[in-house]
């Protein structure tokens, strides 16, 4: 789940309708910009994909005592956590192994400085599986496979960021993320970081798009009252929380 704490609510983004709007940014990627472009249809899948590992957990969320708001993708418990994403990575493996490759890839990523045993074990078991669907790919040059990393990178990145600054949010308010540009860079942005900025409760603008054209996305969400949690426990509270939706234009 990803969170975002407003003064007398929390807005709440289920990672899967995330990796939606994350799909559209890859969808809509410049032909020109695309090294690879036969790999088009498994990158875009990927990106759609990545976050399959969290529908189960998002369905019922949990409420963190010590922090008192709800457990969100950079907190969750790390032994369920990593049973849900070799889970995930299974799943996709199995739609496409080249997809499967790039959310293995980038999950792997976020574990592999792990101090923790089970960090470590579900590193070493990425590190394996990769190994061997690089050789069932006949992939020997990974330059292209890093390019297709850093885009689904991107794609997500892109899409947390107009879920984690509420519309309009000026620049210097913006969540710590993304103050400093995407981390991401690519040869026709000069190596340069890419920057987003809301121009208004409706627009975003990037400092250069990899886009078609301009991109439009719809971001479900939901609102749910601190009360209600209080009321009736957050995974109650969510169920009976209307979806909302954010509707923003990449420029």
């Amino acid at each position: 789940m990803i969170i975002q704490e407003r003064e007398s609510e929390f807005v709440m983004v289920a990672q899967h309708d995330h990796a939606m709007v994350s799909r559209d940014a890859a969808q809509c990627w410049r032909d020109e910009y695309f090294p690879g472009i036969d790999k088009k249809d498994s990158v875009v899948l990927a990106v759609r994909e990545h976050d399959r590992c969290w529908i189960e957990p998002d369905e019922e969320p949990l409420w963190n005592e010590q922090t008192q708001q709800p457990y969100s993708f950079m907190d969750y418990p790390g032994r369920p956590k990593l049973a849900f994403y070799t889970k995930g990575i299974d799943a996709i493996v199995q739609m496409d192994p080249y997809a499967g490759l790039l959310c293995s890839l980038h999950y792997a990523s976020f574990l592999k400085d792990a101090t923790s045993t089970i960090g470590k074990n579900f590193w070493i078991a990425e590190k394996q599986r990769q190994q061997k669907l690089l050789k069932e790919l006949g992939i020997e040059k990974v330059e292209l496979l890093s390019f297709h990393l850093n885009l689904l990178k991107f794609c997500d990145n892109l899409s947390l960021y107009i879920c984690l600054n509420d519309p309009g949010t000026l620049k210097e308010q913006e969540h710590y993320f993304y103050r400093e540009g995407f981390p991401q860079k690519f040869s026709f942005a000069n190596n340069q970081h890419i920057h987003a900025e809301w121009l208004d409760q409706e627009t975003v603008s990037l400092s250069i798009s990899p886009s078609k054209k301009k991109l439009h996305v719809r971001l479900p969400y939901k609102a749910v009252d601190k009360k209600l949690i209080k009321e009736n426990g957050l995974a109650a509270a969510y169920q009976d929380s209307p979806v909302c939706w954010r509707d923003v234009t990449f420029v």
